[in-house]
Formats: structure tokens, C-alpha cells, sequence
């Protein structure tokens, strides 16, 4: 099979980046030709305001690129993970001109929400799901905080609801989870059309031991990731168990003055995925203390290959992922008290937590193995090109 997968990546490489990332390597080692055209958003820089935002409703460059690729080799599909900024749903437009099905996976909420997040002033927020008009998110400045450039997305989520792009141009869209899936409904994409197929961890990590004594944060240190809950629940837990935190954002400065006031936090700041996953597989627990809807959970995936129990707010599809009392526990969204009271369950009942550790390798070899999504996708894509023909 010949895929065509487009991508906008980030100019720090996120979550979105390393999937499509993963996906793409997969799908070579398993025999298939799949050519890449991708965007980096460090050119936004150099194509100025005016520039990036008419590439944000519609990019005739590429729009441009995409047909002529499809036209110099025949394809099976095309396979969209990120369009914001540069590329746009244009490329839909170009794919469905040279005969080719369209497949979008969705790792935001951008196509209901201007932030992609439902989340402003610290907590969920829903304002602009189902509208016709963002209004709320335009009014707010939800995007990057800047009333133009939330006016520019807002722009381009009307532009083409107008144009029925997101019912009538893409044949099937990947959501992450149950949870996210019927988010998607709500806000309007035809149910029919989205299917539920997970992320997951390729190369597969090696199982670890717990014996570290010590609790685990992996995310970015911003607000929705729930980092004022973390911290406000280990200064409840004094002493009790350390908390290491690995990881960079708007929230540095935070974590920094906590880990220097309150002996028992280290931050270690970025790390490579290596040392990542050594500090999984050692750690007693990873805290997973989200406040926004999460469309999926890597990190808690993650944590499931090395045998590592999380302890998950209860909240978007992360409470899916996390199966309380038998792959980690949950806790109630911003409430550091009931997240340390989890904290002191797993410290006093060792033997249930070991138990934990087998049922979270299970859960990973279960579902989110490399095998496990190859033939997922497989199945998508084969419901995509009859999708097409009827």
C-alpha cells in the first residue's frame, strides 16, 4: 500500500509529532511505501502574519504539492495527523480531486474548539461546542492568547463548516478514544465516519521494577496538565513519598520554586526517552493529574509497558485509559487532598499495588502494542477505500 501522510509539526516536537512519527515507522517495517509531506512551523516566522494566516484557511501551496504528488505516483490514501497551521483542509480538497480516500486522525479538538483544548481560565470549558460561531473562544482570545490569531482559526473552522468540509471531505477520522469520540459527535462530525483506534509505544519498552520508592510526573508544565494539583498534593504528603517531575512549559518557574521549597520534589527538566522510560519502570506510581480533556494519555501508556500503575484524574479519556483499582486509581480533577489520600493507599498496600504492576503490563500488551495497532489501522484504511468505491 502507498500512503501519502501530512503533517504540521510543532516547532518543539510534542506528543502529535513522536505518534505520527511512530505510525509512520510502523507502517515502513511492515512493508508498506509511505511518503511524507510535512510543515514546520518554524516557518511561520518567515512568512509573517498575513501570509500564515490565509495558509491557515486555505494553503493553494499546499494544496498544490499534494496533487502534484498524487499525480506523479498513485496512492491508496491519504493520511492527515496535523493541518494547522501551515497546510489546512485544503489538502482534503486536493486529495478527493486525484480520486484518493481521506483519513484524519484526531489528537486535538481543534475542529470544535479554537484552543483545541475545551479548557480556559483553569477549567473545562465547552463554550464553543456545536456552534456554528466560536463566539466565546474569539471573545477570550483562546488561541496563543491573541484575539487575531483566534480570529484567524475561528475563521477557518467557519469557512469550512460553510463548505462542508469536515462532513463531506474526510471518509473516516481516528479518534483516540470512546471518550473523545463522542466529544466529536457532540459537536457535530457525522458518528459514522469516526472510528477509535488508540496510540501506541513502538519500540515496545522493556518491563521495569517499581523498586524506585519514588512517585513520577511526565507532561508539559502548564496549567491544564493539572501541575498547581500535583504540587498542592505533595506539600499535603510532606515526606511521605518523593515526586520526581520530568518536563518543560509556561510553568517552570513553579515547579522550580517548589522543587527548591519542598525537599522531597526534584525536577529534572527535559530528559531523551530513554531515561524517560527508566524512570517509569523504577518509579512506584506515575501521577497523571490532568484538568483539561485529554483525547488519549501516551505517558500513562507508557507507563503500562513498564509495569507502572498511574493514578489518573478522573476526567476526559484518561479515566478510560486507567482502570481504577486494577491498572492505577482515580481521583477527583484539582483536588490535591483526595490525590494524596491515593498516594498514602498505594504507600500502605504493597501487595495490591504488585498485582497492579501485572495487570498494567497486561492492559499495554493487550492494546497498545505496535502489532495490535498495525491491525487497527489496517482496518481502517480497508473501511476507508470501500468507503470511497460506495
Amino acid at each position: 500500500m502507498r500512503i501519502l501522510s501530512v503533517h504540521n509539526r510543532y516547532q518543539i516536537r510534542g506528543g502529535e509529532d513522536e505518534c505520527h512519527k511512530a505510525e509512520v515507522s510502523l507502517l515502513r517495517e511492515r512493508g508498506h511505501s509511505v511518503e511524507v509531506y510535512e510543515e514546520n512551523n518554524e516557518r511561520v516566522a518567515s512568512l509573517g502574519t498575513l501570509r500564515t494566516a490565509t495558509k491557515t484557511i486555505w494553503s493553494q501551496e499546499a494544496y498544490q504539492i499534494v496533487r502534484e504528488r498524487l499525480r506523479a505516483q498513485p496512492h491508496h490514501l491519504v493520511h492527515v495527523q496535523n493541518f494547522l497551521p501551515l497546510i489546512s483542509p485544503s489538502v482534503y480538497y486536493a486529495a478527493k480531486a486525484e480520486g484518493v480516500p481521506v483519513v484524519q486522525t484526531l489528537h486535538n479538538y481543534r475542529l470544535l474548539c479554537p484552543n483545541a483544548l475545551f479548557f480556559r481560565n483553569g477549567q473545562v470549558c465547552e463554550d464553543c461546542l456545536g456552534k456554528s460561531v466560536p463566539l466565546s473562544g474569539i471573545q477570550h482570545a483562546c488561541y496563543r492568547d491573541s484575539h487575531a490569531a483566534t480570529g484567524v482559526v475561528s475563521a477557518m473552522l467557519m469557512a469550512h463548516r460553510a463548505m462542508h468540509t469536515w462532513t463531506e471531505m474526510v471518509d473516516i477520522y481516528i479518534a483516540l478514544t470512546e471518550f473523545a469520540r463522542q466529544k466529536f459527535i457532540e459537536g457535530g462530525l457525522p458518528a459514522k465516519k469516526i472510528m477509535v483506534k488508540p496510540n501506541f509505544v513502538h519500540p515496545e519498552p522493556a518491563l521495569g521494577t517499581g523498586s524506585g520508592r519514588y512517585a513520577l510526573f511526565v507532561g508539559r508544565l502548564s496549567v491544564e496538565k493539572g501541575l498547581d494539583t500535583l504540587l498542592a498534593a505533595w506539600e499535603l504528603l510532606g515526606e511521605h513519598l518523593p515526586l520526581k517531575i520530568v518536563g518543560e512549559g509556561p510553568l517552570e518557574s513553579q515547579v522550580a520554586e517548589a522543587a527548591q521549597r519542598l525537599p522531597q520534589v526534584e525536577w529534572l527538566g527535559r530528559r531523551p526517552m530513554s531515561e524517560v522510560h527508566q524512570l517509569m519502570g523504577e518509579a512506584l506510581v506515575l501521577i497523571f493529574p490532568s484538568k483539561w480533556y485529554e483525547t488519549f494519555g501516551r505517558v500513562a501508556v507508557e507507563a503500562f509497558a513498564k509495569g507502572t500503575p498511574v493514578i489518573a484524574a478522573n476526567i476526559g479519556a484518561i479515566a478510560e485509559l486507567v482502570d481504577s483499582g486494577r491498572t492505577g486509581l482515580h481521583f477527583r480533577p484539582g483536588d490535591p487532598g483526595e490525590l494524596a489520600v491515593q498516594v498514602k493507599w498505594v504507600l500502605a498496600h504493597p501487595s495490591e499495588v504488585a498485582q497492579m504492576r501485572r495487570e498494567a503490563r497486561a492492559e499495554f500488551e493487550g492494546k497498545y502494542t505496535a502489532e495490535k495497532n498495525y491491525q487497527q489501522l489496517m482496518n481502517i484504511y480497508a473501511q476507508t477505500r470501500t468507503a470511497l468505491i460506495t
